[in-house]
């Protein structure tokens, strides 16, 4: 049995979001799989998480009539990684500003929380959450 394709995409929106693109995948390690748009401005990116799904981002828009308003740095995402100590050390080292750091949780994570440059939250660990009722 296949783990299947994820179907919930978190989005964001970034007052410069080449710069964003640009420290996530460098910083965290998500891929580049898809960018859109022209000059500075991003009309839609997809980045992919190695371990299964990813986010969705794209420039504010600052323009009436915008169906998706989404304030920059009002995101915050858990994401799963299995290397929390290299992952916080490469986090840093690109400039995230450390918000918690890296710690074992009582309910058997090893995590940390970090800003990107837009200020929007970042909790990285090794809970995978509860198994699936059914």
């Amino acid at each position: 049995m296949t783990t299947p394709r994820p179907q919930v995409w978190p989005s964001l929106r970034a007052r410069d979001a080449r710069r964003l693109i640009a420290f996530l995948v460098e910083a965290f390690g998500f891929e580049e799989t898809a960018v859109h748009g022209e000059g500075d401005i991003v009309h839609h990116a997809q980045l992919d998480w190695p371990l299964g799904g990813g986010v969705m981002l794209g420039s504010v828009r600052d323009e009436p009539g915008d169906v998706f308003p989404l304030a920059p740095g009002s995101f915050g995402a858990y994401v799963v990684t299995d290397e929390p100590d290299a992952l916080y050390e490469r986090a840093v080292k690109a400039g995230a500003t450390v918000v918690r750091e890296l710690s074992d949780t009582d309910y058997g994570s090893r995590d940390f929380i970090v800003r990107d440059p837009e200020g929007n939250l970042w909790s990285f660990g090794t809970y995978r959450g509860e198994p699936r009722k059914g």
